[in-house]
């Protein structure tokens, strides 16, 4: 049985990205800073879990017999969010995830996924291929590229299978209390009669956090396509238009406050993922 170390098991990509690998039999060695956290979860028995605190990472260690000898990687883990423009993404965090993964590798492991961000792009605009150039604009975004890049020139000098699962947005329960769904669902819960939020005229690409986790295992878990790849819908979708479809689903008829905020300066108004990449994958899987 194949074993797969997923770091950051206790946030909210980890929780259903290990029910997932569960789901389809693979062995998963979860670690996470949080212990108790993840003792909460129901797949906590079913899994080895394995404290670590990214703080304390050793350069003296041997990560790779620390946690059991995984066959594959599936790394999560990421301090900080949502404060995307802290420098601390690349002081701090940058430094000790690239020294983890490259300790891993150094040591045995020869299958690593990374999961990026769709700010990688930075603000360009309209539908975003693999191939458009990486621009970014904010501290997280500027880390994660360059994890990116260090990770494929480590491959130069100690090969391995790298997949770069760029992420786009997504919605689901567990999500952070900032997140406009998870203000929304505050919203209906409290029976308020107005929500607060921009002009809504955004134009984004979402995917329920489910089906994230889904193709996420399903990019870890093939060697076929590598590099970089889009996790997303495809599918461009305008803010407040998806905001009125959920609350179609809710049935409640809260009234959007639309322009109540302004747009946030480190987003693109309009771009969305191409996922040819991604449908190759599923389809192969």
């Amino acid at each position: 049985m194949k074993k797969v170390l997923v770091t950051g098991a206790s946030g909210f990509i980890g929780e259903y990205v290990i029910v997932e690998l569960l789901k389809n039999n693979y062995s998963v060695i979860a670690t996470s800073t949080s212990a108790e956290k993840v003792k909460q979860r129901a797949w906590f028995s079913k899994v080895k879990f394995v404290p670590f605190n990214f703080k304390n990472y050793s350069a003296d260690a041997n990560y790779f017999q620390y946690f059991d000898k995984p066959d594959a990687l599936i790394h999560l883990a990421w301090e900080g969010l949502p404060n995307y423009k802290s420098l601390f993404h690349f002081e701090e965090n940058l430094p000790r995830h690239y020294a983890f993964i490259k300790n891993l590798v150094l040591n045995g492991l020869s299958d690593v996924t990374v999961t990026g961000t769709c700010f990688e792009y930075g603000f360009k605009q309209g539908c975003l291929t693999e191939e458009t150039d990486t621009n970014p604009t904010n501290a997280y975004a500027i880390a994660k590229d360059a994890l990116h890049k260090f990770l494929t020139q480590l491959q130069l000098y100690n090969p391995f299978v790298l997949k770069w699962v760029r992420l786009f947005y997504m919605h689901g329960k567990g999500q952070n209390p900032n997140s406009i769904f998870s203000q929304l669902e505050k919203a209906i819960e409290n029976k308020q009669d107005t929500f607060n939020m921009s002009g809504g005229e955004q134009i984004r690409d979402y995917l329920r956090v489910e089906e994230v986790a889904e193709y996420i295992a399903k990019i870890a878990m093939q060697n076929k396509i590598t590099g970089a790849i889009n996790c997303c819908s495809g599918k461009p979708v305008k803010l407040k238009e998806l905001i009125k479809n959920y609350l179609e689903e809710k049935k409640t008829n809260i009234h959007l406050n639309l322009g109540y905020y302004p747009y946030l300066d480190y987003e693109p108004m309009s771009f969305w993922g191409d996922n040819t990449k991604l449908k190759t994958i599923i389809n192969n899987g």
